[in-house]
């Protein structure tokens, strides 16, 4: 099987081939560092690549596998890690010069997880600063770039991973979700990415180490989720991230979800709401034509859809103060005291404020009040689906657009659909819905009930079977894999 080849499948193909023996990890491997530098130079969708050490690990598995050994059920899968997901021995820079020479000493639970299963680390992927941001670029690395256009944005904060998956660089990623960040990525690049119910992954050290400034905000709000090329490689990964940890006082009790079958079954007879606005945010109307004709498969699956809105106000401003109010901002306005003129402009002007405590406070109680509205919601149904996001990719450099359907939003009112999901903790997923007449993906938001997270996985594999996507690529893929390579480009080892 070539490298093409290889890049092409799935995890989980290519776990099977590495434990039977038909593919060695070392091949599968070397075809994501050959695909990488290839497509990097173009994408800078990687901050970090460790060729050498995944080798190694490579000939490890090879070599645990010829003695008999069980090496899990990511053997041999490569992974890309989001950069501000801690790896020891590798640098977690955060997309910052605060940290730019920082390496951790320890793994995050979720990469402590993948290694036991089997999986090899390719290397860490790009991020906006601290990942306080929806976008791919950040004060330290080249911008990250959507490779269906590359003058457009992937989305972020995950931007490298759900570039390394769309572009067959890793057949799977590590992403982090704190307003959306697995998601919004996952749409602009047309893959698929799962955010869990709350607790369901554990995170540490990254959110709960208070050491850290700007690495340790974001607790009430972050998942850790997989960005993947089908809904079966989520469950897979899902299968290894699941689980409580002491080191998470938010993690919550394994065995209520059977991963191994939680993307299969029928979704005849589910209970759908269909929102393309959610009463009160501005849609571009391709992503809206694109979505409501999305929707209809549902209806084709035997599902009853009905068009709705949960009924509360605008969160906008409540979600960015529970992001303030999860935020070091001692320690963060040291590091801006020290590196300010080297920092992401919305990152000063958000430490630059004067918070007040009831701005702070009231956003807890407005918090309580979109649960509330949600779960009493969702006891008339088993899914919301929205559009991921409210507009197809933009010009990179830019927070958002800040004009949509002729009207004037914030810059970050593109964010309006995934943002409130964060505020309630429940499980959701991002789906290729279909492309603009510009060839761009738009994605399709599905929702479950608090906990219900193989609900989503179910109605989104069903989605999956009923209009597929994961052999779409984008053209460069095409392209650049077939040109000589580029004369001195490549990421550095």
């Amino acid at each position: 099987m070539d490298a093409k080849q290889l890049c092409s499948l799935p995890a989980t193909d290519l776990s099977r081939l590495v434990r039977s023996g038909e593919v060695s990890p070392v091949e599968v491997v070397d075809a994501a560092l050959e695909r990488i530098e290839h497509l990097d130079p173009h994408l800078h969708a990687f901050v970090e690549l460790t060729a050498d050490r995944a080798r190694q690990r490579a000939r490890e598995i090879a070599d645990a596998l010829a003695r008999g050994e069980d090496v899990g059920p990511l053997a041999g899968v490569p992974v890309a890690v989001k950069d501000l997901i801690a790896t020891a021995g590798i640098p977690t820079r955060s997309g910052s010069r605060a940290y730019r020479d920082f390496v951790p000493d320890e793994d995050d639970v979720v990469v402590e997880r993948i290694t036991a299963a089997g999986a090899v680390v390719l290397g860490k992927t790009t991020v906006p600063e601290f990942g306080y941001s929806a976008v791919g670029h950040n004060p330290i690395s080249p911008t990250a770039r959507n490779p269906w256009n590359s003058a457009l944005t992937p989305g972020g904060s995950s931007a490298g991973s759900g570039i390394a998956v769309a572009t067959g660089m890793s057949p799977v990623a590590l992403g982090s979700d704190g307003g959306g960040s697995v998601r919004i990525p996952a749409a602009h690049c047309g893959i698929y990415g799962f955010k869990a119910s709350m607790g369901r992954v554990p995170l540490y050290p990254g959110c709960r180490d208070e050491r850290y400034p700007g690495m340790s905000g974001w607790e009430s709000l972050e998942c850790i989720g997989p960005m993947t090329r089908t809904v079966d490689d989520a469950a897979l990964m899902m299968s290894v991230l699941a689980g409580p940890d002491p080191r998470d006082r938010h993690s919550i009790p394994a065995g209520d979800v059977d991963w191994s079958t939680a993307a299969a079954g029928d979704v005849r007879g589910m209970r759908i709401a269909f929102s393309a606005d959610l009463g009160y945010i501005t849609v571009d109307p391709q992503v809206r034509a694109v979505v409501t004709d999305a929707v209809q498969a549902f209806r084709e699956l035997g599902c009853t859809v009905e068009e709705v809105d949960p009924g509360w106000p605008d969160p906008h401003d409540t979600f960015w103060r529970l992001v303030v109010a999860d935020t070091d901002l001692t320690g963060m306005r040291e590091l801006a005291a020290r590196y300010g003129n080297e920092m992401s402009p919305h990152l000063l002007d958000m430490l630059s404020r004067h918070w007040t405590a009831e701005q702070l406070t009231d956003a807890v109680m407005a918090r309580k009040g979109v649960v509330n509205r949600m779960w009493r919601f969702m006891t008339d149904y088993d899914l919301l689906v929205t559009p991921t996001l409210t507009v197809p990719p933009f010009p990179v450099g830019m927070q958002g657009p800040e004009e949509v359907d002729g009207r004037i939003v914030p810059s970050s009112a593109w964010l309006g659909f995934t943002q409130p999901i964060n505020m309630t903790g429940q499980p959701a997923a991002s789906c290729p819905a279909g492309m603009t007449a510009d060839g761009l993906p738009v994605g399709l938001h599905i929702v479950g009930r608090h906990l219900d997270d193989a609900a989503v996985l179910r109605a989104s594999a069903a989605f999956e079977r009923a209009r597929p996507w994961a052999m779409r690529w984008p053209g460069m893929v095409e392209e650049l894999t077939e040109a000589p390579m580029p004369t001195g480009a490549g990421v550095a080892p």
